[in-house]
Order: structure tokens, then sequence, then C-alpha cells
């Protein structure tokens, strides 16, 4: 299932970045007392009450403004209002109620979105002061007061955006259909790849880079089931970021692998792996996404004996974090192996979705220990008392040991191959939590 988005919306320097440093936990934004530091959007994903969700940290509004780059960040605002489950609307009690927070205001209940309503910079503990009630006139519901500075009143405003987060378990027929993003770098071929499965020319192709400027989907139907195709368009590096239309597109391909069920990675086959791939791919690896590699252009590759296995020992080595992908050597052009794809697309997202017992669990778990001890440090042993998975979308599975300390990364690592040695868990990434186990 897709995590829930909260955009942070407000105006320049009401401290929308020093919250979104809060949630997240580190120094990822920039802050600055000059209005207007942060220009574009940023992600992160963080974690309330063991619920997972995306928080988009976007430039501040100013409703009437003219200047240039002002005007490009109210857009991008606006985009990310569209895309947001939940929005945070921050306000600046120092300043007080401003114009500028009642246009805010109108725009934000127009979009129909949940808003949960922040007064920033109340840094005294206890009841709000009482300048923070006039932001009651907004016409937004109950205020949280908070300092993000000193992290004062966070708890309860993420309790708060809790509550207005739809239930990730919510599931209606339509959205029984498996949602497929084509993502990869500009020219890739990811439009190509969508008019083959789709059977028209619903995109356009051409070979000048950024044609599509939008995530653009389409519902198809066939022997394999029914999908949703998403178009994306090329994420390219940040640096050649350099107009509004390809931010705002950026936004949107992003939106789209956070909303899908599985991600087709295209890598150009000419051009081989580049750093943008292994970027674009740690996207949806990080995201929690099924996914499959798409060696896209493979009829215009010279091919030699073993051409094929070299290439796919070099994406293996490029991709050495999700190596748990499939590979498939495809031309949307000619639609070479382009149907096998249906038959990767519902076997990863089936296997995203598989949960096991507790039981079965636990045998694995017995096993693995038996075969290779847990790690020690200074005589005392890691405990693996038992485990459970807790979530689909990815497997999600959480340990009980008796100190984390005591873990090491290469015995996860080591579980965690165990589990698709014995369970498949092809084309999904495997989430592995550990709590330890209290002595009551």
């Amino acid at each position: 299932m897709s995590a829930p988005v909260v955009a942070i919306i407000g105006r320049p320097n009401v401290g929308k970045s020093s919250l979104f440093n809060a949630l997240f936990g580190e120094r990822v934004s920039i802050v600055d007392d000059t209005p207007g530091v942060t220009r574009d959007r940023i992600y992160a994903r963080t974690t309330w009450r063991e619920r997972e969700f995306v928080i988009i940290d976007t430039g501040g509004i100013e409703p009437d403004a003219e200047d240039e780059i002002l005007k490009g960040m109210r857009a991008q605002a606006q985009v990310a209002i569209e895309t947001a489950d939940v929005i945070l609307f921050m306000v600046d009690l120092k300043a007080g109620l401003v114009a500028a927070d009642a246009d805010i205001a109108v725009m934000l209940r127009k979009s129909g979105r949940p808003v949960v309503l922040c007064v920033n910079k109340s840094d005294q503990v206890g009841e709000p002061p009482p300048q923070a009630y006039e932001f009651y006139n907004l016409g937004l519901g109950e205020i949280y007061p908070i300092s993000a500075a000193h992290r004062l009143g966070i708890g309860e405003l993420l309790d708060a955006l809790f509550e207005k987060m739809p239930l990730s378990e919510e599931r209606n027929e339509e959205d029984e259909r498996i949602r497929v993003a084509l993502i990869g770098k500009p020219n890739s071929g990811k439009s190509s790849l969508s008019n083959c499965l789709i059977g028209q020319n619903r995109s356009i192709v051409s070979d000048i880079p950024g044609t599509t400027r939008d995530a653009i989907d389409t519902e198809l139907n066939n022997e394999f089931g029914a999908f949703t195709i998403i178009d994306t368009a090329g994420l390219r590096k940040k640096g050649r970021i350099d107009t509004s239309v390809e931010k705002y597109s950026m936004l949107r391909s992003l939106a789209a692998i956070e909303r899908a069920d599985v991600c087709i990675i295209l890598i150009d086959a000419i051009e081989g792996v580049t750093e943008q791939d292994t970027k674009i791919a740690g996207y949806a690896h990080n995201a929690g996404k099924a996914s499959i590699f798409a060696v896209n252009k493979w009829d215009l590759v010279d091919k030699e004996t073993g051409t094929l296995e070299l290439m796919r020992k070099m994406l293996l080595e490029r991709f050495s974090f999700m190596t748990y992908a499939p590979v498939l050597f495809i031309s949307a052009k000619t639609g070479q192996r382009v149907t096998t794809l249906f038959e990767k697309i519902v076997t990863v997202r089936d296997q995203s979705r598989r949960r096991l017992s507790t039981g079965m669990l636990n045998d694995l778990l017995t096993e693995a220990t038996a075969m290779v001890p847990t790690p020690q440090d200074k005589g005392r042993r890691l405990r693996i008392y038992y485990g459970t998975q807790v979530a689909i979308c990815p497997p999600q599975f959480v340990l009980f040991i008796n100190d984390k300390d005591l873990m090491h990364f290469s015995y996860m690592r080591y579980i965690e191959n165990q589990l698709r040695k014995n369970f498949g868990f092809e084309g999904t990434p495997i989430r592995i939590y550990l709590r330890e186990k209290s002595k009551e």
C-alpha cells in the first residue's frame, strides 16, 4: 500500500523547514532566516505510531507575489497540495494572523484535503499564549501550537496528522488494479513501453528527452489481469532541473512511485547503467515498492555469446542493494519480451503481498540460528526470542531480541537471505525491525 503523503504548507519563513527537520530527525532542509530559502519540495519518509508516511517540505506561498521565483514556489506548493493526503498548514505566532494566511486558508479549503493547522514559534510549555487563538478565525478547526526549533508540541501535532491519514488497508475495487509506474532517465523509452503495453499511441514518443511532462495513467485489462500503467516524466539529475515545468514533473514522478504497486525501472541498453539509474532505483527501493529492471533497446545492442549474462552481472553489481529485483531484456520498439513483463508484474506484486504465519517464520529463525550462530560481544550473545510479520507491501518483520547492539548488519542480511531462499519474495524489498524484549 502507498504511504500517506503530508505536505507542509505556509508562507515563507514561518518555520516549515525547521519542522521538516524535526520530523525527519536530521538536518535535511536548509534552515535560514531569509524568506524563500526552500525553493523546491524535499521528500522524506518517517514513522509515527508504527505508521510510515512521506513528508513534503515546500517553498513558501506568497498568494499575490509577482516575483518569478515566488510565483514558481507558489505553483510548486500547489502541486504538493494536489499530491498530499493531509496538509499541515503552518502559521507564525510571532507575526500573527496576516492576510496571506487567510488567502492560503481559502486555497486549502478549496482543495478538499484534510488540514491540520499548526501555530509555530509557541515557545512556552502548557496552555497556548492568548494571541494563538486568533488563528481560529481561519476556519480550519483546532489549532496545534508548537515550537519546531525547541521540539515542543510535536507529538500532539503528529497525533492529529495520524488521525487524518487514510487507512492503508482501505482499497476499493478500482484500487485492486495493479498500478505499474514506468520510471527511468529521460529518453530511456518509458513512453514507447507504455504505448507497447497498452497497444496504442497514448503517449507522445520523441528522441527529445523530457517530452513527457506529467504522469499519465492508462487502464488496461488483459489475460494477466487489470492494470493501471503510469507513464512518468524522466527523472533528471537535480542539477539539471532548471525549469519550473521539469520541477513539477519530478514531483509527479515521485508521487507516481508512491502510489504504484510495482515499479518498472527502465535502463537504456545502449547507454548502460549510470549513476542516475541507481538513484532512480533507490527511490523505488526506499519507497518499499516491488520492482523489475527492464533493459530497453536490447534490439539495438551488438550481441556476442554471453552478452546478456555480462549485462545482467553488471546490473547486479551496480544495483547491489536491489539484487532481489528480476531483470528482463526487452525492446519497446519491437515488442520483444514485453508480454513477459505482465507475468513478472503479477509475480512481484503477489510476492510483495506475501504473508508468513508466525509459526513458519519462527521455524525458519530456529533453523537459521542453528546453522549460523548469532553474533556475540564480550561474552554476551544475541538472542532472538521470536519474530512476527507485521505488514505487507513490502513484507515487514519484527524480531524480538535481547540487545539491539549485538545485532550486526551482516547477520540481518543473513536472515533476509534465508527468508528469500525459503519463501521467495522475488522483486520486493524486505524490512526487518528490531525490538528489545523487556525482562518482564
